[in-house]
């Protein structure tokens, strides 16, 4: 069966007939769209996962700070604490919260990151996978197989909806990402597709209507601290779903909501840093500061 990532029910449909993992199915129908081996293909994702953990690490630099002067220095702070026993809310969130934190603001120090789905939204799947596979010690395989589940849920609501920050808010950024990592979570930990699908759509429907206001019109400002935000919430979604807990809106219509709420959505509120936080009176202090 061909893929047309029309919609999840036809991930989880294609899913359970084959009985297969929405993985699998998505990496054979790569590997056969592309004429290469599925290994070959595996290797190509393996390696963005491994430009993942490298971004994680280069952002943990305690020195690190954005030409902005707006980010940087955060995820060390936070990973200290972590690490001394100083957080009050788990080593895996708090581990994950800083790994988040250090993905993009390495990306605001122009460092080489993934961009799943945006490079504003850039921290929070690799903050969720990595986490979990240092806190459980999973095999390696099974996180780089939950990114092709992740990546088929970001195909889905790309074709949709928008994963732009421009055309739909934040919700269509670090939204999707927080959906694309719920969905490879609740797959990594044997959640069945059904399973997935709904913690999809829990995650998009925890940040429906997010705006995009960027501070200056730069990628730091509230947009890291949002990336934190999304992968506690990928870990809730995933969580409610893994529990048997569904989603009393379908997935695909969580999705359709989402595009009608971006298209209804204030051009002030879609990245042209002309509302929000960025019209803040502090907001508007930085963007001069910045610029002049």
């Amino acid at each position: 069966m061909k893929l047309k990532y029309n919609s999840v029910e036809e991930l989880v449909n294609a899913a359970l007939s084959s009985n297969q993992k929405i993985s699998q199915i998505v990496l054979t129908e790569q590997a056969e769209d592309m004429e290469l081996s599925e290994e070959t293909v595996y290797e190509t994702m393996e390696k963005s996962f491994d430009v993942m953990r490298q971004s994680v690490e280069n952002g943990m630099d305690a020195d690190l700070r954005s030409p902005s002067g707006l980010s940087g220095g955060a995820a060390a702070k936070l990973k200290k604490a972590v690490d001394e026993g100083r957080n009050h809310y788990g080593h895996l969130l708090g581990n994950a919260i800083s790994m988040a934190l250090a993905v993009t603001e390495y990306n605001s120090c122009m460092g080489q990151i993934v961009a799943a789905p945006t490079a504003g939204s850039c921290g929070v799947i690799p903050a969720a996978l990595i986490s979990v596979l240092e806190e459980y010690k999973l095999p390696k395989r099974d996180i780089v197989m939950g990114l092709f589940t992740a990546s088929a849920i970001g195909m889905v609501i790309a074709k949709c909806a928008s994963i732009a920050g421009a055309e739909g808010g934040c919700q269509a950024e670090v939204g999707s990402a927080s959906a694309m990592a719920a969905a490879a979570l609740t797959e990594i930990f044997d959640g069945t597709p059904e399973m997935v699908s709904d913690s999809c759509a829990i995650a998009l429907k925890n940040t429906m209507g997010l705006v995009c206001d960027p501070v200056a019109g730069l990628v730091e400002v509230p947009c890291i601290k949002r990336n934190a935000m999304g992968v506690a919430n990928a870990f809730t979604a995933s969580e409610l779903a893994l529990a048997g807990i569904k989603s009393v809106i379908p997935a695909d219509e969580v999705i359709m909501a989402m595009k009608k709420v971006g298209d209804q959505m204030s051009p002030s509120l879609r990245e042209t840093a002309e509302g929000g936080l960025a019209a803040t009176p502090t907001g508007c202090r930085l963007c001069k500061k910045i610029f002049g």
